[in-house]
């Protein structure tokens, strides 16, 4: 009953031998993980396109319920750089970011990817994440780094774009924007941000880096007045271009709800005529739904070209009287005006502008307001039809996470000694992200860099999670206003330091020297998975459609050696070795299991070779690379002996596996070879064909045999 209880409640297990300096360690690691936890989170999720805050609701329950749950007793789970690149890039077709529908999606992602994980587990298919291969992880995980790094940099220069189709082509927006109008304090703010972790890496490894530039770089944001916002109307803004292009922008961003409604409509109505099975009405829809589509298109190429030009624009400020700001386009301020020294811009976003309230900003971006307190808990709404929509993504994400947790899990209890259960981790993972989504969470995983932090400062179990969590509860209901003038650039900066630790070049050199192909495959993935950005998936999926072409083109065509007796006494490939071969005999090996897809090859390889050797008189077929077998490989097996005994060319099997010699007695095929036949290892088998096999023959120096064996030979 109780070892029922542990494998239901694996933390019961930590309670073995725990006392108070296990605890203190805990308290200690929990600490100190936290420190790092609560802005690494923030930028994080910034990165999935959610506000900074939803970092810290994404660790409060996911760390408390994977520790609980999981089997590592070290794991630091909470948001993750790769997961939450994913997350932006499964939710941008479906909501704009940071909107109210995007942050309903991304917690019901995480749900998602919580079952899935949480399936695996249960049902014990951990093994599923073998599809995954290696090559395709590093070249999938070096081009993310290089897509995190590279999307941070529109808040590192203080810019403003508009996502486009590629990632690529957003990159070159950016940085033509920076030509144009970085923000200099901001870059100042964010290389100061660099500078101090740089610093601090280096020269005192053991503090909070991260901590220790947030904190800095705040008090300096409040000390400088580094955000300066302001709110005024159209009338005040003094340029006839600027006011054209703001109400432009209100007007294409009322066309464009409309047509919005209208293409909502026009699938609502095509989805109900394909289940009425409507002909007319569902061609009516789609032609209506292709209309609306190509006129959405075309207005959204005209809002971003408006978007664009505002954003481009540069005012001067001068204060009236009675302190209200009007502004200038730069370079018209009216003569005996004085400009208040500031370049004033608007802040356009996504959303139409409003032109009786515009919003200005002269300095840079901070988090903003964060809400006090606790998330409200409560279970997201569950649609169907979206939920099966991110099916596919939360399947990617849920595997890329839970690999990326259990391959930190298992370098960790390589050095801690404790035994490690992937079906487990699976499932306190998957609970971790069902549970974190009631606490309005998105998708979480393991944390390489946190989980080193945790084992660093002496983490004894579990429980140093939950002080973590214990931790930043206490910072959501206590410090959430001191976190208002963190500058953007710093968690960009803070996400750009975390990912420099996933570039591994090295990777793509190790998979070559391994095997050519697989480094191409890793090649392949990193290359298609910057081309595809912000679709990650599709890099994925040609990494792992190339990964399982190999395999089956590897199993269809395994490897058949011919075999000859090397200077070191084993018998070896002939070609590899360019060894001499026997006139007589031909030993060849077949490395693989004999299955349907491979059974004909056999026959053709080992036909090719009887035809290659006039004088050939038996064959030894090697078998201990055969592994398994299956009907086809059976038949093909039988019909191949009867084929070369047919034409005078006797055959026998060595080192038949229990796999395989269980199939043969089944299907009575044994029978069909003979008893004397079939042979424990090689040698046994040189031994008993070489005699009869060389009667009458010409050749006097036998290359299957070594010295050892032909003086064995003579004495039989």
């Amino acid at each position: 009953m109780l070892e029922a209880m542990r494998r239901l409640l694996p933390f019961l297990r930590w309670l073995d031998g725990y006392d108070r300096d296990g605890l203190r360690a805990d308290l200690l690691a929990g600490l100190t993980v936290a420190l790092v936890l609560i802005p690494q989170s923030m930028a994080y999720a910034q990165l999935a396109g959610l506000p900074p805050y939803y970092g810290l609701y994404a660790s409060f329950l996911p760390p408390l319920v994977a520790a609980l749950f999981g089997s590592s007793r070290q794991l630091a789970t909470g948001p993750v750089a790769v997961v939450s690149l994913m997350t932006a890039a499964s939710l941008e077709p479906l909501a704009t970011a940071g909107s109210e529908a995007y942050i309903a999606y991304a917690i019901l992602l995480a749900v998602v990817v919580g079952l899935f994980q949480l399936a695996l587990g249960v049902l014990k298919l951990g093994l599923v994440v073998n599809f995954i291969s290696h090559p395709v992880v590093n070249g999938f995980t070096n081009a993310a780094a290089i897509i995190i790094a590279t999307s941070q940099l529109s808040k590192l220069f203080g810019v403003s774009v508009d996502t486009a189709e590629h990632h690529y082509q957003t990159i070159y927006n950016v940085l033509r924007a920076a030509v144009h109008y970085t923000h200099w304090p901001t870059l100042a703010m964010g290389t100061l941000a660099f500078g101090c972790m740089a610093v601090l890496r280096r020269g005192w490894p053991k503090l909070p880096n991260v901590l220790i530039a947030v904190v800095i770089t705040t008090v300096l944001s409040w000390v400088l007045h580094f955000e300066q916002v302001q709110s005024l109307a159209v009338e005040s803004i003094h340029s006839d271009d600027a006011r054209e292009l703001v109400l432009r922008s209100g007007t294409t961003g009322a066309q464009a709800a409309v047509l919005s409604a209208s293409r909502k409509e026009a699938s609502d109505v095509l989805e109900a005529a394909h289940e009425e099975g409507n002909a007319v009405q569902i061609a009516d829809a789609e032609h209506d739904l292709h209309v609306a589509a190509i006129r959405l298109k075309e207005l959204k190429h005209e809002i971003a070209d408006i978007r664009g030009r505002l954003r481009g624009i540069v005012f001067e400020g001068v204060l009236e009287p009675g302190g209200a700001l009007q502004l200038y386009a730069e370079g018209e301020v009216p003569a005996g005006a004085t400009s208040d020294g500031r370049r004033w811009r608007l802040r356009v976003g996504r959303e139409p502008l409003d032109g009786a309230q515009l919003s200005i900003k002269s300095g840079g971006a901070v988090v903003g307001t964060i809400p006090a307190g606790l998330p409200t808990i409560g279970m997201p709404p569950l649609d169907t039809k979206t939920a099966l929509q991110l099916l596919p993504y939360a399947a990617i994400i849920a595997l890329l996470g839970f690999m990326e947790a259990i391959s930190i899990a298992k370098a960790m209890a390589a050095k801690t000694g404790q035994r490690l259960d992937a079906n487990q981790e699976l499932i306190g993972q998957g609970l971790a992200n069902i549970v974190g989504a009631i606490g309005k969470s998105y998708p979480a995983s393991g944390s390489f860099s946190r989980s080193a932090v945790n084992l660093q400062a002496g983490a004894a179990t579990g429980f140093s999670s939950v002080f973590t969590c214990v931790t930043v509860v206490i910072a959501l209901l206590l410090f959430t206003p001191l976190l208002y003038h963190l500058p953007q650039c710093v968690l960009a900066a803070v996400i750009m330091m975390a990912v420099i630790g996933l570039v591994n070049v090295s990777g793509f050199v190790h998979a070559w020297r391994a095997q050519w192909y697989d480094g191409l495959i890793s090649i392949i993935t990193f290359v298609a998975t910057l081309a595809f950005a912000p679709h990650l998936d599709r890099g994925i999926f040609i990494g792992i459609g190339l990964s399982l072409a190999v395999f089956l083109y590897k199993s269809m065509r395994p490897t058949v050696a011919s075999l000859s007796r090397h200077a070191d006494r084993a018998l070896r490939c002939k070609d590899t070795h360019q060894l001499k071969e026997c006139r007589y005999i031909a030993a060849v090996r077949f490395d693989g299991p004999l299955f349907f897809a491979n059974a004909n090859y056999l026959e053709e390889k080992v036909l090719e070779i009887t035809r290659a050797k006039r004088d050939l008189r038996h064959v030894l077929l090697v078998a201990n690379g055969i592994s398994d077998i299956d009907a086809s490989g059976e038949e093909a097996l039988s019909l191949l002996i009867a084929r070369l005994r047919s034409g005078g060319i006797d055959i026998s099997l060595s080192g038949v596996t229990e796999p395989v010699m269980t199939v043969l007695e089944r299907t009575h095929l044994r029978e069909k070879i003979g008893e004397g036949h079939i042979y424990p290892t090689q040698n046994f088998a040189l031994l008993a064909i070489h005699a009869k096999a060389h009667e009458q023959g010409s050749e006097l120096d036998c290359p299957l045999l070594g010295s050892e064996l032909a003086s064995e030979a003579a004495r039989i």
